[in-house]
């Protein structure tokens, strides 16, 4: 039975869906993660209805994500 931790281990180098506390959502590349789940994100864009920003490589702290998950089709 995979943890929680395993799920996102397996998902590095594929896309995830991160959403924030605030509501907001960004998209990108999870290439590495910390005990905290300060995520680090390439190709990341923030997603809403009406488009996308490219938001280019980030870090994204662990304290305002509300949820993360790999993303469908990866």
């Amino acid at each position: 039975m995979e943890r929680p931790i395993d799920v996102l281990n397996n998902a590095k180098g594929k896309r995830v869906l991160i959403k924030l506390k605030k509501g907001g959502e960004i998209s990108g590349i999870l290439q590495a993660m910390d005990l905290h789940l300060n995520m680090w994100l390439e190709s990341a864009e923030q997603v809403s209805d009406e488009d996308k920003v490219k938001l280019g490589t980030i870090l994204v702290r662990g304290d305002n994500i509300l949820y993360v998950s790999p993303e469908k089709g990866d």
